[in-house]
């Protein structure tokens, strides 16, 4: 059977923790930053964990990693 590919989507925008666990960037910066507190912006820094419903869809299109 041929391999299964990763979306190129995913692989660019999701990691995987050692413990299985998604990464992502923080929702909420791309657009619209006046708007936010300096506090806001300050504490959306850096990445998050995926819920677990979400985890699950990411990991479907990421089979190998």
């Amino acid at each position: 059977m041929p391999k299964m590919k990763t979306k190129s989507g995913a692989k660019k925008r999701f990691s995987l923790t050692a413990s299985g666990k998604v990464r992502a960037a923080q929702r909420g910066k791309q657009h619209g930053m006046i708007k936010r507190t300096n506090k806001q912006i300050r504490n959306l820094r850096g990445k998050a964990n995926l819920s677990k419903p979400d985890a699950k869809i990411v990991k479907k299109f990421m089979p190998y990693a």
